[in-house]
């Protein structure tokens, strides 16, 4: 009889302290465990896929590098994604550009998958909800920049509040509150 042995997925915090002593396999799990939310962090910031691309990957790198001064126990995940949103802002400014806030159509296309239980909608109900989530996007992009960012994160990511502040850089209260300012505008751009 032969036993075999299946190996479970090592824990985050496993994987960066042996990231952290060097063992570029377990960096190399946590970027593809990372990739997407670090590409839909950056294409909020960066407005542009190629310079989203761009900045996640210059965003690793950077992370790479900073391992050995990563906090022991912090959550990964929002310190990464600090990078991120640092690198996709500096490619935006560089670039001088300000393209409208979209999302990625794939994941678009997920969601009303989920809304609608995996079953197709309907062809009014596909026309409804993308006239609502275009109404939607148009009045995120009217808000200022600071009120998109926090929106961004906290819904379109649907990062928690802690998240959000440590990726913006700010501090839990301010997101709660810009938060609440930013839903206000929203409500009003919407009505």
């Amino acid at each position: 009889m032969t036993c075999t042995v299946v190996s479970r997925p090592l824990a985050e915090e496993q994987l960066v302290e042996r990231a952290r002593r060097g063992d570029a396999a377990a960096f190399e799990e946590l970027v593809v465990a990372h990739q997407g939310i670090a590409f839909r962090t950056a294409y909020l910031f960066a407005r542009n896929a190629a310079d989203a691309e761009e900045a996640v990957q210059d965003a690793f790198v950077k992370a790479h590098r900073a391992l050995r001064r990563f906090r022991a126990g912090a959550a990964f995940r929002p310190w990464l994604l600090a990078i991120v949103a640092n690198e996709a802002r500096n490619k935006r400014r560089s670039a001088g550009r300000r393209a409208g806030l979209a999302l990625r159509v794939r994941e678009l296309g997920a969601r009303e998958e989920d809304r609608f239980g995996g079953a197709a909608p309907s062809p009014e109900a596909a026309l409804l909800a993308g006239e609502g989530r275009e109404q939607l996007l148009r009045a995120v992009e009217s808000l200022r920049e600071d009120d998109r960012d926090v929106i961004a994160c906290r819904y379109f990511l649907e990062l928690s509040e802690e998240e959000t502040a440590s990726a913006l850089g700010l501090r839990r209260g301010t997101v709660k509150s810009r938060t609440h300012r930013a839903l206000e505008r929203l409500r009003e751009a919407m009505a």
